[in-house]
């Protein structure tokens, strides 16, 4: 069994007067308000959308 790596994701400014793909993307990784924490899969979709929004969240631990 091969065990996924995850990654502590948090929300840190708000989705307001950000561009369309960005808020789509931090939908998509399950965060919905400010200071609210997921725990998402390392893989590349994952990482992708990080990266269009990073401005917008913190990477807080890294499983």
């Amino acid at each position: 069994m091969t065990e996924e790596n995850i990654i502590l994701i948090k929300q840190i400014k708000s989705l307001v007067g950000s561009k369309r793909n960005q808020r789509l993307s931090v939908k998509g990784l399950g965060l919905k308000k400010i200071n609210h924490v997921v725990e998402v899969k390392n893989t590349a979709e994952n990482l992708g959308m990080i990266n269009k929004c990073k401005h917008l969240i913190e990477i807080i631990e890294e499983k």
